[in-house]
């Protein structure tokens, strides 16, 4: 049986496993690569009204020209944003909720508004993923089945759309953490496999492709054209910063990945008395169990090492798809001067498809729907997870259902959407309210408050310089392109 953690003692630091104490070699790599999971479940939720939509339309219309804005997406929320969250729970074993509640302020305020933005306007995304899914159900059946569909195409996208939400709903009622982990390694693999091959066989400008990614950083195109969305032309750095927002994860699947990171076990969250260790760092205002030994905190280094690789991994994963996905759409669709509006979204993106053969528009329709409902089937274990997290932090005394808490978000999700739905708002309003505050606003608090959590450590356990200084940037950049995002909505909203 497990020893109690005394008040007054360090915590010993178990030896590290035989993988990560090994010296390098191919064995190891390969074992690292194999614990690439949490990462895994936040590049593919991105798989929604971002990629498969918002970075298309933007390749459609910018062509290669906002490549920079995708790298620069997945290096801050893909990879600092990802590392400073997880790794505090990695070092300290504690739940980033359970040190959170303490924030500055009223207790708990931080969790209290982080969960509300995400109840709140969750429902706007979930309906920027599944109306384009409804817009093309109504497509294929009008076309081929569906008189009904064809005589009454509003009523029957919203319908389509409204039945899209509540299958996944239910599906993601049946899913475990684990079972979602590897069906989520699963749509990594083919989405990053896929995507590279499609994106080559519409023989992209590989040049244009590099220049746009590495050599064009914070530059808008030189001229719209003419055929861009209207929106894009009245509000571009509106638009440029919902492209920022859309590439990644709601602030939830942050704060959910460092959830994953305990139930992982990876760092002091696999420690035989982890139980006593999180009570105690409930009670205490700082970190203060960490043993100052060198080598007891080598140790802890090893043990939390899988973190490193699985958000390398997670980035690289998020960009490739993103950017292959923003490079098709620049290859296919610019010359045709697309101009995307509506919702008929992913009937206008077949034609990439249809450019290397008629055969691969059914197959591209049934995959992006399949990830399309992958990712909404996946949300509600985030919303959930992290409802959970924080309710015991701010409620300790407290018995919280998990089960529960799911499906009453799960309730509230469907009756929000549903409104959202029957509502008819326009495209461009909804990704632009829904990223401005799940992505960029949200994100970026939860960034700054990172730095709390990593204040809160001892000193030689805190992030390296390097690394301190990459999420000083992060921050700077969340926070421009939630100004951004903020004066082109009001603009916006006061029909400017």
């Amino acid at each position: 049986m497990a020893n109690k953690l005394l008040p007054a003692s360090c915590v010993d630091i178990p030896p590290a496993t035989a993988l990560a104490a090994e010296p390098w070699s191919l064995h190891k790599v390969w074992g690292l690569l194999a614990c690439f999971g949490p990462a895994a479940i936040l590049a593919s939720m991105s798989i929604g009204a971002g990629e498969t939509i918002v970075v298309v339309r933007a390749g459609a219309w910018a062509g290669y020209d906002l490549l920079w804005v995708i790298l620069l997406a997945c290096l801050v929320k893909g990879g600092f944003v990802t590392y400073m969250l997880g790794r505090y729970t990695a070092i300290s074993g504690e739940l980033v909720g359970h040190r959170l509640v303490r924030f500055p302020g009223p207790r708990g305020w931080l969790l209290v508004l982080i969960v509300g933005i995400e109840i709140v306007f969750a429902p706007l995304a979930w309906v920027a993923i599944a109306k384009p899914c409804g817009s093309l159900i109504h497509y294929l059946l009008s076309t081929n089945v569906d008189a009904f569909a064809a005589a009454s195409p509003a009523f029957s996208v919203n319908l389509y759309t409204t039945l899209f939400i509540a299958a996944a709903l239910c599906v993601s009622l049946t899913l475990t953490y684990e079972r979602l982990e590897r069906e989520q390694i699963v749509i990594c693999g083919i989405l990053v496999v896929g995507m590279m091959v499609g994106t080559m066989m519409v023989r992209p400008d590989l040049w244009a492709v590099v220049e746009g990614t590495l050599l064009r950083l914070g530059r808008l195109p030189e001229v719209i054209p003419a055929w861009a969305p209207a929106d894009v032309q009245k509000f571009p750095l509106l638009n440029l910063a919902t492209v920022f927002a859309y590439v990644g994860s709601s602030v939830a699947c942050y704060i959910a990945y460092a959830n994953w990171v305990a139930l992982r076990k990876w760092g002091l969250s696999g420690h035989a008395d982890i139980e006593q260790i999180r009570e105690r760092a409930s009670r205490s205002e700082r970190i203060d169990y960490l043993p100052d030994d060198p080598e007891q905190r080598r140790r802890l280094f090893q043990l939390a090492a899988p973190l490193h690789w699985d958000v390398t991994l997670g980035a690289i994963v998020l960009f490739v798809v993103t950017a292959a996905f923003m490079a098709a759409g620049a290859a296919a669709l610019y010359d045709r001067q697309s101009s995307f509006e509506g919702w008929s979204l992913l009937t206008d993106q077949a034609h990439i498809w249809h450019n290397i053969h008629p055969w691969l528009v059914p197959i591209y329709y049934i995959a992006v729907t399949a990830a399309m409902l992958g990712t909404l089937t996946a949300l509600p274990e985030v919303y959930a997870r992290v409802t959970h997290e924080f309710s015991q932090a701010i409620w300790p005394s407290n018995q919280w259902s998990y089960s529960r808490i799911r499906l009453l978000i799960a309730a509230a999700i469907f009756v929000e959407s549903s409104a959202v739905i029957w509502l008819d708002l326009k495209f461009d309003l909804l990704i632009q309210v829904a990223g401005f505050f799940l992505s960029n606003l949200a994100v970026a608090a939860v960034a700054v408050a990172s730095f709390y959590l990593n204040h809160k450590l001892p000193p030689a356990y805190r992030v390296r310089k390097l690394v301190f200084v990459g999420a000083v940037l992060s921050t700077v950049i969340l926070v421009m392109a939630s100004s951004m995002s903020t004066y082109g909505l009001l603009r916006k909203l006061a029909g400017q």
